[in-house]
């Protein structure tokens, strides 16, 4: 067996739904499915998703307030008043900042902006910032990706005698800010038809309704933010982020043209992963380590010299990024193997006087993934006293509704069901870690702490061909709400299975199956090499993409994570060297099962628990093999030795080596016209001395030694003769008897029946012989299918 990283879960669609889109639609069974899976499950509302031309807009003022503030607006841009766009740190707030800029900008108006410092300031409006602006003659603040929660800020604002209007998109409270006017898609008094919008398309649509048209110049920006804050990208999301994908590979953007280059992007193939992987984390970068301006700047600057410098400056801030991220990630991995047992720990609460309050969000999320617990990662200020945190959460923990339940240590926190972000006092850390962990052991068990890799469909390799993935591809791009579609191939053969790259660690792999091949590529999965029989049937997941070289497009699965779902054998027959043995096997959960001392002493081995010697056949049946990868070191004197060691047992992986010093296979057994020619010589010549003559009568007759020695003892077995000081002599009286009563006879009968079935078999024979005597082959499948 081969067990997979995750639990792998195979969405069902709707069959009805699934074929009346493909008649209707002209497409594959498997796009089909694609579409109901993300709830695209009519036929109108799957021409739309599909069909770009289809796809336009909702009209801006369809949203509360949106009236009002075009109004007040276009009056400040009228009268030159002194705007201040006030933003957010992130790459959501750096681009909703920008294209509110752009805009007013275009339009004439009299604007500067303003992003809080992440250390010292922290998020969203405050106070000191807003006194600040009203001494500087601003009459009008627009925020942007923020404000929704200032209810104090905006009480504020009036007494400064400044109008205040809010663009966000996070989550309304039960009372809302007294500011001039609210643009917010969530707002319970909304006709806005979409509520996902991330900040940068609420700022968007406010650009809209100003402008009078959709403002497709400025696409390019929103498709960054939009993607960067991991929204929906369903609806009008979808449409942003297409359209300005197309934007972003012909966008004139000095700043972004300069980052492009720095970032080794090359502009004709953006795509969502090119903004998700490599642009936003560097936006988002400035921000994490410093003040957020010189992003901002990057998108708003018309210098080519300030573009180049800016972009230098935002790379060095993202390896400056990584290198932190990677040094605070590397300490709490270090905190959490050496004082927090996982058996004990159903969340992880991890803090450290010092920490980057910036990047401990994606240090959260690494440890997430890698122990797979909601886990909390704390900074704490020696000099307040005050605890910043960010939390990451795994299926079936809901963070706000848990740390809800502790708002009372948590006087600042926010959130929603996977992810949250907090500040406590460092005393109440033990506490807040005791709450939770009480908690997750009332609504998580054994299971849930095991990842769940959610399917999309099981396919046949001959549903993966040029055409279907073309149509796949028209569901990009994807993101939340629209994942990039992963399939399941199960228990399919290997043609061919190799590790690839400089340092052997990827893996290539041709799947068959029905004569059709399939090519895969397992990046980093090249230690899996040593893991699988190149006979097994595999299962495997992946994403479907098309391999392009020297003009020919094929196939091609990139591949996740991989499962033997039968128990597997490893013919190690062949390997001389017993210390090459051990180096090809890999050592976890390796027991070494010796029969014979002989090997032990032969091979120096010295007894642990890894090794296992085998004397009878209670000691075989005694051990278990569930979760063992079992190494047959030698082989056993009789057959029931090794029926009882497997017999009514769950197999995993058995590695056959079957050492034996001399093989009694390729040795003759003497016929019975050898043993009636050898009788009759001891007949005539009486005693005859087998340590001194022994050699020359082998030799006369074309015997081995060891051929005079078998059938001297067989005579002795069956009192034909008697053996005194080297030399031997019949008896004198004689009872008829078969060589077959011989145990020495039996033996060497049954020792090469024994290397004829084990030793000098083919691979599938001897496969089929342990699937025989282990009498559980098919019970061991369906048990091991059980992550499907």
């Amino acid at each position: 067996m081969l067990r997979s990283k995750t639990r792998w879960s195979v969405r069902q669609a709707d069959q009805n739904k699934v074929q009346e889109l493909v008649n209707e639609l002209n497409i594959t069974p498997l796009v089909a499915s694609l579409l109901v899976n993300r709830g695209i499950d009519t036929v109108e509302s799957a021409r739309f998703f599909l069909c770009e031309e289809n796809q336009t807009f909702h009209d801006p003022f369809l949203f509360k307030d949106m009236s009002i503030a075009v109004e007040r607006i276009k009056l400040a841009i009228q009268l030159q008043e002194s705007i201040l766009i006030y933003g957010d740190y992130d790459a959501d707030g750096v681009c909703s900042t920008s294209i509110m800029m752009l805009t007013l900008q275009e339009l004439g108006a009299n604007v500067r902006y303003y992003i809080p410092n992440r250390f010292t300031e922290g998020y969203g409006p405050n106070e000191a910032a807003f006194k600040k602006a009203a001494k500087a003659g601003v009459t009008l603040i627009i925020t942007v990706d923020t404000g929704i929660a200032a209810l104090n800020e905006a009480n504020i604002a009036k007494e400064l005698g400044i109008d205040l209007i809010i663009t966000d998109h996070h989550e309304p409270g039960p009372a809302l800010p007294n500011a001039y006017a609210i643009i917010h898609p969530k707002l319970k008094d909304s006709y806005y038809p979409f509520t996902e919008l991330a900040g940068v398309g609420v700022a968007m649509k406010l650009a809209h309704a100003l402008y009078g048209q959709v403002p497709t110049h400025l696409l390019d920006i929103a498709a960054i933010g939009t993607v960067a804050d991991l929204v929906s990208l369903q609806g009008e999301n979808r449409l942003i982020t297409k359209l300005g994908i197309e934007k972003l590979r012909t966008t004139n953007r000095i700043g972004l043209k300069a980052l492009f280059k720095k970032a080794q992007i090359e502009q004709i193939t953006i795509n969502e992963e090119t903004i998700g992987f490599a642009l936003a984390p560097r936006i988002n970068a400035v921000g994490r380590l410093d003040q957020a301006d010189p992003a901002v700047n990057l998108l708003l600057t018309e210098d080519p010299l300030e573009g180049e410098q800016l972009a230098n400056k935002i790379e060095q801030w993202n390896i400056d990024r990584q290198t932190l991220v990677n040094k605070i990630t590397e300490e709490a991995v270090q905190i959490v193997e050496e004082h927090h047992h996982l058996d004990e720990n159903p969340v992880l609460v991890i803090e450290k006087e010092g920490w980057n309050s910036g990047v401990i969000g994606i240090v959260a999320s690494r440890l997430t993934e890698r122990f797979y617990r909601p886990t909390i990662v704390l900074s704490i200020d020696s000099e307040t006293g005050l605890a910043k945190g960010s939390a990451r959460s795994i299926a079936g923990f809901d963070l706000f509704k848990n740390l809800s339940s502790c708002k009372d240590i948590l006087p600042h926190f926010g959130g929603h069901q996977m992810a949250a972000g907090m500040t406590l006092k460092s005393e109440d850390i033990s506490e807040l870690k005791n709450r939770l962990h009480h908690l997750a052991k009332t609504q998580l068990t054994a299971k849930d702490f095991t990842p769940i890799t959610e399917l999309d469909a099981k396919v046949f390799i001959e549903d993966i061909n040029i055409d279907t993935i073309l149509q796949v591809f028209k569901l990009a791009p994807f993101g939340m709400d629209n994942p990039k579609p992963k399939i399941l191939i199960e228990d399919v053969s290997i043609a061919s299975i190799r590790k690839i790259g400089a340092d052997k660690n990827h893996l290539k792999v041709h799947f068959e199956e029905n004569g059709i091949t399939l090519d895969a590529v397992g990046f980093r999965m090249g230690h899996l090499y040593e893991h699988i029989s190149p006979s097994s049937k595999l299962s495997a997941i992946g994403e479907v993409s098309i391999n392009e070289w020297n003009n020919i497009r094929k196939p091609q699965l990139f591949l996740h994570d991989l499962a033997v779902t039968t128990w597997q054998l490893f013919d190690l027959r062949g390997i001389k060297r017993f210390e090459k043995l051990v180096e090809v096997i890999p050592n976890e959960n390796r027991k070494w099962i010796v029969f014979q001392q002989n090997t032990m002493d032969k091979l120096k081995l010295n007894s642990n628990e890894e090794i296992c010697l085998i004397r009878s056949t209670a000691e075989a049946a005694a051990l278990q093999l569930k979760g063992i990868n079992a190494v047959l070191v030698d082989l056993p004197i009789e057959k029931e030795l090794l029926h009882h060691l497997i017999m009514g047992k769950t197999l995993e992986r058995i590695y056959v080596h079957f050492y034996k010093a001399s093989s009694d296979f390729f040795s003759t057994i003497p016929t019975r016209e050898h043993f009636k020619w050898y009788y009759a010589f001891l007949a005539k010549k009486g005693p005859f001395d087998l340590n001194k003559f022994g050699d020359e009568l082998a030799k006369y007759r074309g015997w081995s030694h060891e051929t005079v020695d078998f059938m001297s003892q067989v005579f002795l077995d069956l009192n034909f003769a008697k053996i005194n000081n080297g030399f031997i002599s019949l008896t004198n009286t004689v009872k008829k008897r078969d060589l077959t009563e011989s145990p020495t006879y039996k033996r060497k009968q049954a020792q090469i029946a024994l290397e004829k079935d084990l030793l000098y078999s083919s691979y599938n024979q001897l496969k089929n012989w342990f699937d025989v005597h282990s009498q559980e082959p098919v019970k061991n499948e369906e048990a091991a299918k059980e992550w499907i």
